[in-house]
């Protein structure tokens, strides 16, 4: 059953793994027998991120690139397959969130967020797929959001690429099945992380932040997730053990999404 889970030997580009929810995963792929591969667009970031897969003992691969930049990617993927090997593992991270009101958002943010967090993950796959097929194998993750599912007021940029990330993943489980690739989704839930501290502080009178109350009552586990609820399911999606898992988004998110909410009093 452990071989199963087992990805000794196997190639893993994470895209924006320098810090957050990527590195977390990468770091799970790592534990459980791959090597990594990563990028961010700032060399610094990547600098960086290297220094804190060392700390962890892992000896990670960084590249700078654009994950929107059809011409990077596909140079950058020939050289990951020069330079380390072919990409057995393509996990879809790198993304931005613009929580701005629709009727204040500009075109050009709108377009700036579907580029990075829908049209990305179709360039990188489109990139990794060809090698896959002759491989006769692969696992490709998108990191899409329960935002898929739901709308919130100041994020109909955000919602709108993630559940275009939903339908591709579909389609990239479709249209390459046959040839032993599976495409599937993690959509996490809220995810306490240092972005989103600020949100989770306790106020001067000891209450809870409206928005961490507000998180707290609509999930069943009663509190936020931490990139520790990612790596299991990262680890599932990218092994042997979901070799006739396609097409599916993992909601990891405490049960929200099964959930109506608590009757008001």
């Amino acid at each position: 059953m452990n071989n199963q889970f087992s990805l000794k030997g196997k190639i893993a580009l994470v895209t924006g793994a320098s810090y957050g929810i990527g590195f977390a995963i990468a770091s799970a792929l790592a534990e459980a027998g791959a090597k990594i591969v990563f990028n961010d667009i700032r060399p610094d970031l990547v600098e960086d991120a290297i220094k804190k897969y060392k700390a962890e003992g892992i000896d990670a691969h960084g590249y700078v690139f654009d994950v929107t930049s059809e011409e990077e990617v596909i140079s950058t993927v020939a050289k990951i397959e020069k330079e380390v090997g072919v990409i057995d593992i393509l996990v879809n991270n790198a993304g931005i969130i613009k929580r701005i009101p629709m009727h204040e958002m500009t075109a050009a943010a709108f377009r700036q967020v579907i580029d990075i967090d829908l049209n990305g993950p179709f360039i990188v796959a489109k990139a990794v797929i060809p090698a896959m097929i002759k491989k006769g194998q692969g696992k490709i993750i998108n990191i899409c959001s329960m935002m898929s599912e739901l709308g919130r007021e100041t994020v109909s940029a955000y919602a709108a690429a993630k559940g275009g990330l939903k339908m591709l993943t579909r389609n990239i489980a479709s249209e390459y099945g046959e040839y032993n690739i599976q495409c599937n989704g993690i959509g996490p839930g809220y995810i306490a992380t240092p972005q989103t501290a600020p949100l989770r502080e306790k106020q001067v009178d000891g209450s809870r932040h409206p928005f961490d109350s507000f998180i707290i009552a609509k999930t069943p586990a009663a509190r936020w997730g931490t990139t520790d609820d990612l790596k299991g399911p990262a680890i599932f999606l990218a092994s042997d053990a979901s070799n006739f898992v396609n097409g599916h988004i993992l909601y990891v998110d405490g049960g929200i999404l099964a959930y109506i909410g608590k009757q008001p009093k």
